[in-house]
Formats: structure tokens, sequence, C-alpha cells
């Protein structure tokens, strides 16, 4: 019985290699956050190294993630960062989203949830591991955009509009 469900356990997983899933290997949009904010070298060698491998829409993949299950499971880690956050899409998006988006990055860098731990778990990726000072950096850069934009901007664009609850039905 053991070596039956072994069996179908081993047929499954050499199935499933097979079964291809669209990688997030495309390339950079027209709107990336650099072609309106100021991003210093030492700012966007961090976003590179811990941030945009999920976050934009060109991701490296290691070689482990062409062993399945696992990438399908870093292929969705991808899409869910790029669903929160997508450097290469950011500027086509309202100012108040933007504003927010950076007020967002300061509150996850500075509770250390981003970069998530899988992302480093058995020391992968240990260029993604940031010092206290690095997320300093971070978090001080996003500050100062999010002060350039209220500079710049009316208030009232820079606040995130309530959603209306649906139609009562």
């Amino acid at each position: 019985m053991l070596k039956k469900i072994g069996l179908v356990i081993l047929v499954v997983f050499v199935a499933i290699q097979f079964i291809p899933y669209e990688k997030n290997e495309g390339t950079p949009a027209g709107n990336p956050i650099s072609g309106s904010y100021n991003i210093p070298d030492n700012v966007n060698k961090l976003l590179i190294n811990a941030c945009n491998n999920c976050h934009t829409n060109t991701s490296e993949y290691p070689w482990y993630a062409s062993v399945e299950p696992i990438g399908y499971w870093l292929n969705s880690h991808i899409q869910d960062g790029k669903r929160h956050l997508n450097f290469d899409e950011f500027t086509n998006r309202p100012l108040a989203y933007q504003n927010h988006k950076l007020e967002e990055t300061i509150e996850m860098v500075e509770e250390k949830e981003m970069p998530i731990e899988s992302y480093t778990y058995f020391g992968l990726h240990p260029e993604a591991n940031l010092s206290d000072a690095d997320r300093k950096v971070i978090v001080d850069w996003a500050k100062d955009q999010m002060a350039y934009l209220k500079a710049t901007y009316p208030a009232d664009s820079l606040v995130m509009k309530r959603r209306s609850p649906p139609p009562a039905q």
C-alpha cells in the first residue's frame, strides 16, 4: 500500500514539472518610479537587491524555481508582490496612490515585514538582508519623496478617496 501511495506521489510530482505558468519576465513599463522620483544610487541598489524581484515587471528566477511546486509558490509570491506595489507601473497611478504606497513602504520596511522572511531563508538572496542602516536609508528616502509630493501638489490630491460601499440589493 505504501509503495502505491509513493508511486502516485512520484507520478504527480513528475507530471507537474510539465505544467507551465507565466513567469514575471516581461519588460519594464513606461511609467517606472525612477521616471518621476529621485532615486539616489545607494537607494536604487537597495531596491534592486531587496525589492525589485517581486515589485517590478521583471524578476530573476533562481534555478530552484524550475522545480515544481516551488516555482508555483515563488511565482504566486511575485504576483502578490506586484499586486500590492509595482515600481514599473508606479507613476501610472494617481498621486494619492503613489503617496499611500510610499507610506506603506515606510511602514513595511520599518516593521521588518519587507522583504518577506521566506525570500532570505536558508541564506538565499543574502543581498536582500537589510541592515538597520539599510532600512533607515529606504525609509528616509520614502519620507523625502512624500515631502516632495506634499510640497509640490495640493493636499487633497494626496489623499486616497474612500470607496463607497456597494449598493444594497
